[in-house]
């Protein structure tokens, strides 16, 4: 599975216009490419930055619909009122779900940097998920790869912003010891509203 992620820094008064956009124009366009099974919308309201994220089947078919969704993304960020776009493709490494995000879920997203791939992958798998699993309101993980730059996106979902900030310390120090034992560079990590839940592509443990 893949992912083309959208990124845009929109004015905070039109925000909910931009995702109803994507949620009734948008969404329904894409889902009639082929290859396209969901997409998802990430929101900052404080700071006004959007990633809106679609999943593809192959990398193949992720490549054939870039032309045709360019105008799609272009016209988005205008309704957002928002600058230029930054387009990032990801292989979606793992997606593990134990229940489905309710309205009001959140996200809390980190970029890392990363030498050795596949003692990143066990780390996260073995060590990470595992426990990330077990914190309250968890319902979701997912590991985006850029194998070429050497960067790599998780997303953990909670049932609400408040059992994300509790999490807050207990995240902090399982992402430090991943960061350790794998050998990661921390980026940054940022929280967000899940305001669109879409993605749909299937569990990736």
């Amino acid at each position: 599975m893949y992912a083309r992620s959208t990124t845009v820094q929109a004015h905070l008064d039109t925000i909910d216009a931009g995702v109803a956009h994507l949620r009734d124009e948008v969404m329904p366009e894409l889902l009639t490419m082929p290859g396209c099974v969901g997409l998802s919308v990430l929101v900052d309201r404080g700071s006004g930055r959007c990633i809106a994220t679609s999943s593809w089947e192959s990398a193949e078919a992720m490549a054939a619909s870039a032309e045709r969704v360019r105008p799609i993304r272009d016209h988005a960020a205008e309704v957002m009122g928002g600058n230029r776009a930054q387009v990032d493709e990801w292989e979606i490494a793992v997606l593990h779900r134990e229940h489905p995000a309710p309205d009001g879920a959140c996200c809390r997203v980190t970029w890392t940097r990363f030498d050795q791939l596949e003692r990143a992958l066990d780390t996260y798998r073995l060590g990470l998920l595992p426990e990330l699993s077990r914190l309250d309101g968890f319902c979701s993980a997912s590991l985006m790869l850029d194998r070429e730059g050497g960067i790599a996106v998780s997303s953990v979902t909670y049932a609400s912003p408040e059992t994300m900030a509790a999490t807050r310390n207990r995240a902090d120090a399982l992402r430090s010891q991943a960061a350790s034992e794998a050998g990661l560079e921390i980026l940054e990590v940022a929280e967000f509203e899940l305001a669109l839940a879409h993605l749909r592509a299937p569990e990736m443990a």
